[in-house]
């Protein structure tokens, strides 16, 4: 059930907000290297060392691919139809772990604490995108709909519907149909 602890609150934005980031940063083959997703991981929250291979990337990228359909889910049916897909066909039972008491008991879906990092990726990208599913009964973001950026975002709040994933898409858009306007 969802709470209406901040904490935990956060903590599934926060999670959120990492899968966005990271599937933005897995989007490009050519610029991804070990050190860049781990410094992405690391400004999400994520303890050194974090010591990743040009596999463990392949496989994150792969998981990636798979997150970016919920992403691109129109409604909460077809991003619940998304995430009940991946859950059925990438994760393990939901199971509550302490890390063998170096963290507080949470929930995990991968198979086990020392599993592949693409498995962790992808299961607990779908745990938090599952919960803002849940918790909002909307789509837990989008593709940004600017032409030039193909870039997710976690779409919260209480204002209007974001459709960028950024100020700098929002204005140069406004910026192109300003122009064509003006032609």
């Amino acid at each position: 059930m969802p709470t209406d602890d901040w904490s935990t609150r956060h903590s599934v934005l926060s999670m959120a907000r990492r899968t966005a980031a990271l599937v933005n940063a897995l989007a490009d083959d050519r610029a991804t290297t070990p050190a860049t997703i781990g410094e992405v991981l690391r400004q999400y929250g994520e303890l050194d060392p974090i010591d990743l291979t040009a596999g463990d990337v392949a496989d994150m990228r792969k998981a990636a691919v798979l997150l970016r359909e919920v992403f691109a889910a129109g409604d909460a049916d077809a991003a619940a139809t998304a995430l009940n897909r991946l859950l059925r066909e990438h994760t393990g039972p939901l199971r509550l772990t302490s890390h063998g008491g170096t963290t507080p008991w949470h929930p995990h879906l991968d198979r086990d604490d020392d599993g592949p990092l693409g498995e962790w990726f992808l299961t607990s990208s779908c745990m938090a995108l599952t919960v803002l599913v849940w918790d909002r009964q909307r789509p837990p973001g989008r593709v940004c709909t600017s032409t030039a950026c193909q870039n997710v975002f976690i779409a919260q709040g209480s204002g209007p519907e974001r459709h960028y994933c950024s100020r700098r898409c929002a204005t140069r858009e406004r910026v192109k149909a300003h122009r064509r306007s003006r032609q």
